[in-house]
């Protein structure tokens, strides 16, 4: 029989236990918590009430936003809370649901990034087979299955992981409840947890992937084929914002997740941890909204609304 113990609660070590960076870190992602609510959650509001913004396009941006906001506010909460009180320590229930909101979001998140990426070589290559290529029918349900993937795949990590026997030690080597650090405490044989892990990450990496560098290797291919330098480089800029967020959200789970076991680096991992749970979602508002033309008019006329009804 296995010497295990059964685990009530578990110690996060987080960032760091150096009391002069508590605070300052503490500020730091207080901020970037603070604009990444504001930025998502805004951008849901102002797609929802402007019905010229109802469109596939802003419906996956929508979406985008909303699992921005789920998986960072699975993670960042109880980062600060344990800076600001040096309260580390979170129940089994709470890490069981911790990693399934974050793994799910996290999931939903990574293929919404691929299917705006066929959205846009499908407006920019087939601007007029568009409205019949991607329709509300196609749209929503490309949208449901992100959902339907993301829980699925998120229900078998949580629950093989759970299921597990944990001793010795119930202090995980992370700021958050991820699923490597997790099994590192385990007492179990992993390695079928770690085959199952490799396998689902690389199809959801690697399938996003292929889609996104396909569509935009497409697009790159029509923009120069466009008369206008001005559109050319309006063109590039945009794409070059989009490969910007997808470089740090998917090196930063390829360095996380698809490298063996024996080459893991706990250290390393919640460095790069920290820009796909923390960084990422305060960026996508500013890299997929802020450059579009009818978001920022929307925004500007909201702006205009608000002004005139706050000096009547």
């Amino acid at each position: 029989m296995e010497n295990s113990t059964e685990v009530k609660e578990f110690r996060l070590l987080g960032l760091t236990d150096i009391p002069e960076l508590q605070v300052p870190l503490f500020i730091t992602f207080t901020l970037i918590y603070l604009i990444t609510l504001v930025g998502n959650l805004g951008m849901i509001t102002l797609i929802l009430s402007d019905s010229r913004l109802h469109t596939p396009m802003y419906c996956f941006l929508s979406n985008l936003s909303l699992a921005d906001c789920v998986y960072s506010s699975a993670v960042t909460p109880k980062v600060m809370a344990g800076l600001l009180t040096g309260d580390k320590v979170t129940s089994y229930g709470g890490c069981v649901a911790q990693m399934f909101f974050f793994v799910a979001f996290a999931s939903v998140d990574c293929f919404l990034l691929a299917i705006m990426a066929y959205d846009r070589h499908a407006a920019v290559c087939k601007p007029l087979h568009y409205t019949t290529t991607v329709t509300t029918s196609v749209c929503a349900q490309m949208v449901m299955g992100c959902y339907a993937w993301g829980f699925l795949e998120t229900a078998i990590y949580t629950g093989s992981t759970f299921c597990l026997s944990f001793c010795h030690s119930n202090v995980v080597h992370h700021f958050f409840c991820d699923i490597l650090p997790i099994l590192a405490l385990s007492c179990s044989d992993t390695y079928m947890n770690e085959i199952v892990l490799f396998i689902l990450t690389s199809f959801n990496v690697f399938f996003a992937l292929i889609v996104i560098l396909t569509s935009y290797l497409l697009i790159f291919i029509c923009i120069l084929s466009m008369r206008s330098a001005t559109g050319r480089k309006k063109a590039f800029s945009t794409c070059a914002s989009h490969f910007t967020a997808v470089t740090i959200f998917y090196g930063s789970i390829i360095f996380m997740y698809l490298q063996p076991s024996s080459s893991h680096s706990m250290d390393n991992d919640q460095m790069a941890s920290v820009f796909y749970t923390i960084i990422v979602p305060m960026l996508n508002p500013i890299v997929y909204s802020l450059r579009n033309k009818e978001g920022n008019n929307s925004f500007r006329k909201a702006i205009e609304k608000m002004k005139t009804l706050l000096s009547s």
